[in-house]
């Protein structure tokens, strides 16, 4: 799972752009689903369903990103948005990022990838289930606050060119509440049998090829205090990829910040 992390850094580091979703996918399946895995392992599990889900809020988290940081990406001569779909909406890539402009084309292509995330986060509520009870509230408000901020890009007209959505401090707390509820109440299993995203495959092989070792978060933690800490884990993440990603426009070619 470091090793997958660390291919990622190297793709970002590489500025790579991607043709279609899946290969999108495959980028945050790197980035972020394996922070994902590691966290569901942390947290006790070897479930399956339970790992693929997992991998899933991953790459679904991963998606709200992007959604929500097109403009600041583009200033940085990033561009992670799907390249088939911006030619489906009549955007030439090169040509946009020459001058990254808001319109009603772009604005398609942002709630495109907001509806994959929202799939992603739909499955992802099977897997919560599996998981230890005492860590479910935790990874159900990260669930909850990343959904939210595609809720509030979706606000701002899918303007995440010129602005950059942001959840308020209150807000996040009402969602951290709300996920406390799940530890009193088990979700519901679905009976379908979801398989896993193709491009998470090659994590859950690794996973079921590795002896177990177990481990747990954090144990002195009130339930409060635990959800608060991967939402906290989560912001930190997210900041770390903006800081390396402007360290990486910075830095000269090959010699970027891994």
């Amino acid at each position: 799972l470091p090793a997958a992390l660390l291919e990622g850094f190297e793709w970002d580091a590489d500025v790579r752009r991607y043709e279609t979703i899946d290969e999108l996918y495959s980028y945050a399946a790197r980035v972020a689903g394996t922070v994902g895995a590691m966290m569901a392992l942390l947290m006790g599990t070897r479930n399956a369903d339970a790992l693929a889900r997992a991998c899933e809020l991953g790459i679904a988290m991963q998606l709200t990103n992007i959604a929500r940081d097109v403009g600041e990406d583009a200033a940085a001569g990033r561009l992670y948005l799907p390249l088939a779909w911006l030619r489906e909406a009549g955007i030439d890539p090169d040509e946009w990022l020459r001058d990254p402009t808001f319109n009603s084309a772009i604005a398609s292509v942002v709630a495109r990838l907001l509806e994959a995330a929202d799939d992603l986060y739909a499955r992802a509520g099977q897997g919560i289930a599996a998981l230890p009870r005492d860590c479910r509230p935790a990874i159900q408000a990260a669930r909850l606050i990343y959904a939210e901020i595609g809720r509030q890009v979706e606000r701002m007209g899918m303007d995440s060119v010129s602005k950059r959505a942001v959840v308020s401090s209150r807000r996040k707390s009402l969602l951290m509440l709300a996920a406390c509820g799940v530890a009193i109440q088990s979700p519901a299993r679905s009976r379908a049998v979801l398989k896993p995203l193709p491009e998470v495959q090659f994590l859950l092989d690794a996973i079921h090829e590795a002896p177990f070792a177990h481990a747990t978060a954090p144990q002195k933690r009130s339930l409060f205090g635990r959800v608060v800490w991967v939402a906290d884990l989560f912001d930190r993440l997210a900041e770390r990829d903006r800081e390396m990603s402007l360290q990486n426009q910075r830095a000269p070619r090959g010699q970027a910040n891994i």
